[in-house]
């Protein structure tokens, strides 16, 4: 009798073994592959990448710098990249203006006009031994001293826009640079009192 209810119990004993093995198989977590990344870590690495501006902060304000606007095209800001290059041109062509009426008031300084002639009796004006018709009186040019500093000063205003475009431009290219993810780091929260509230994380390099 003893012989025949052996085997029956090792049975028993090896088929619970076997339904708890396939239940502990079942009920253990899953690790994921080595190989495989997580698609938190890729969404990171790719906001990482947007978030970065297409050329440095240093590098936005030079090019600006020597050509306004260009800084801002790099950046994708195309309207105002646009606005300092047509300011730039409208300078320029001011102080060309300008620097022409200095010209002519420097070379004209010096000069006098002829205000009337000498007239003989019978009416017709004297002539000189050159043929030309001799001067009775003269007038001081309208290019006076006054006048050079004035135009003199005018080409120096001009001349300080353009420095100033430059300069201005070279600074919003370089801020533009610096606030790059600014959007990004703007979102709706909800406050300690559960109402939503606009936060703003700001970070200076």
């Amino acid at each position: 009798m003893m012989h025949r209810v052996r085997p029956a119990w090792l049975s028993l004993l090896l088929v619970a073994a076997l339904v708890r093995g396939d239940a502990w198989a079942q009920g253990a977590p899953t690790s994921p592959p080595l190989s495989a990344k997580p698609a938190g870590a890729r969404a990171v690495a790719a906001d990482t990448t947007t978030l970065r501006p297409p050329v440095t902060a240093r590098r936005a304000f030079l090019y600006s710098l020597a050509v306004p606007g260009a800084g801002q095209a790099a950046l994708g800001r195309h309207f105002w990249g646009g606005a300092f290059f047509l300011a730039e041109g409208l300078s320029l062509a001011l102080v060309y203006r300008s620097a022409e009426d200095l010209r002519l008031a420097r070379q004209f300084r010096a000069d006098s006009i002829p205000e009337s002639f000498q007239v003989g009796a019978d009416g017709q004006p004297v002539l000189g031994s050159d043929g030309r018709p001799v001067v009775a009186t003269w007038t001081v040019s309208r290019y006076s001293a006054a006048r050079v500093r004035a135009r003199r000063t005018h080409y120096e205003d001009w001349l300080a826009v353009v420095i100033f475009n430059h300069l201005i431009a070279g600074a919003d290219a370089y801020v533009a640079a610096q606030l790059w993810d600014l959007p990004a780091r703007v979102g709706v929260r909800a406050a300690p009192d559960g109402r939503p509230a606009l936060v703003a994380s700001l970070k200076f390099r």
